[in-house]
Parts: C-alpha cells; sequence; structure tokens
C-alpha cells in the first residue's frame, strides 16, 4: 500500500512539476511579448488619462457601497450629499475628494492633448474650477433637509451648484475644439448631447427641490451625465498616449 501510495505521489509531484514549469514559462513570455512592451508605451499623458478613467469609478463606487451600507436611506429620494451624513458617510466623501482631485489632473490631458480653438482656455479654466468645486463639495458637508443653515452647508451647496453650472459651460468653450480636432470629433455629437442634457437635468433638478420623491435620482442623473463624459474623453486620451510611444 505504501509503495502505491509513494508511487501516486511522484507521478503527481512529476505531473505538478512540469504543469508549474510550463505556467511559469507562458507567464514569463506573456509579460516578456506583451506586458512590457504594453507598458514601455506609457507616458506622462497616460497618467492625465487613467486620472480620467479612475475619477468616475471611484466615485460611483463609493455611492453605491455607502448607499448600501447606510441603512435607511434611499438613493431615489436622498441627494447624493447627505450620503456624508450617515455612518458610512466618509467614504462618500473620500469618493468626491479623490474625484476633485483625479478630474483636476485629467484637465491637463485636456490641455495638452486638444488643439485649441476658439474659446479652448476658458473652457479648460472651468474645468479647473469644476474640480475644484468638487474637492469643496467632499470637503464642506451638506446641512440635513429642514435643519438651520450653517457656513459649511452654505459652502458646500454653492460648490455643488457651481460643478453642475459650470460643466455644461466648460464643454460648450471646448466644442469647437473638439469637432475640429481630428483625435476628438468623433466626440462632437455626444458632447454636445452632453451639454443639452445637463442644462436640461439643472433645470428639471431646479424646479424639483429636496425634498423630493425622485430628487436623488434626478441629482445622479446630473453626476452620472458628468461622470460619463469624463470617462468616455479619458479613455480616448488614454488611447492616444498609447501611440505616441508606438
Amino acid at each position: 500500500m505504501s509503495s502505491v501510495y509513494s508511487r501516486f505521489l511522484t507521478s503527481f509531484n512529476k505531473t505538478w512539476q512540469s504543469f508549474y514549469q510550463g505556467l511559469k514559462s507562458r507567464t514569463v513570455r506573456s509579460i516578456e511579448t506583451e506586458i512590457l512592451p504594453f507598458l514601455r508605451r506609457w507616458n506622462i499623458h497616460t497618467v492625465f488619462a487613467i486620472a480620467g478613467i479612475l475619477a468616475p469609478l471611484l466615485l460611483i463606487i463609493g455611492d453605491i457601497s455607502a448607499s448600501v451600507v447606510a441603512g435607511d436611506y434611499s438613493m431615489l429620494q436622498n441627494s447624493i450629499s447627505s450620503l456624508a451624513l450617515t455612518k458610512i458617510g466618509w467614504m462618500q466623501t473620500i469618493g468626491f475628494l479623490f474625484l476633485g482631485l483625479l478630474v483636476e489632473v485629467f484637465t491637463a490631458g485636456l490641455l495638452f492633448n486638444i488643439r485649441g480653438k476658439r474659446l479652448f482656455y476658458i473652457g479648460i479654466l472651468f474645468f479647473v474650477i469644476f474640480g475644484f468645486a468638487l474637492l469643496l463639495i467632499g470637503a464642506f458637508r451638506t446641512d440635513p433637509v429642514g435643519a438651520e443653515r450653517t457656513i459649511e452647508g452654505r459652502i458646500h451647496g454653492l460648490t455643488a451648484q457651481t460643478a453642475f453650472t459650470i460643466f455644461p459651460v466648460a464643454l460648450l468653450c471646448l466644442l469647437s475644439s473638439i469637432k475640429n480636432d481630428p483625435n476628438w470629433q468623433r466626440f462632437f455629437r455626444y458632447t454636445l448631447v452632453t451639454l443639452i442634457l445637463g442644462v436640461v437635468l439643472i433645470i428639471v433638478i431646479r424646479v424639483a427641490q429636496e425634498p423630493n420623491q425622485v430628487f436623488g435620482l434626478m441629482e445622479r442623473l446630473i453626476v452620472l451625465n458628468m461622470l460619463v463624459w469624463v470617462e468616455v474623453a479619458a479613455i480616448n486620451l488614454f488611447a492616444m498616449s498609447l501611440k505616441r510611444n508606438s
């Protein structure tokens, strides 16, 4: 019995070693022939793009996770900002802080990778203000609905309105440049739709003030409209950055 067991272990060990060596060889070959050449194509513009790609994902993941854990919170009714007042609100705060910081980095990518036309630099300036406003949204918490207004709450409300309003204005200033740049012109129509949708949603949310049965949904649509544009533009920027070293 022990002899059979010993032969089994020997056979299993040989099989495992053969499989392991083959896997190790394929892994090393894959790293050398695919992963390392891909990473060598990265540059500072790739970093700008990755910042834009990560920014929306971090906020969306944080918002969904915090909303689930928060318990007595409705993503349909309650504002995004009020999530910071819950027991897990720090996740939302960190999400906005990272979002603002990464949007600022991504804006540098837009500055260096779009051929500027009329109003281009004003649009970039508005994007800088947009990112800074997102930082302040995370740094200052909103006031509970119906509570007495505080300075912190007023700063939060002002910066939130600034971020929502200035984003479509920034896109408007970039439209001419996007339309005339061969690397970006295929995004012209999408950018125009995002701009129009942003304006419409701002008007709607101004009419349907909190508390409202769908206020949370409307606010999330505004934010999602902005984040999706950033994500799409960042992916295009990422592809452009890789072509620089190809």
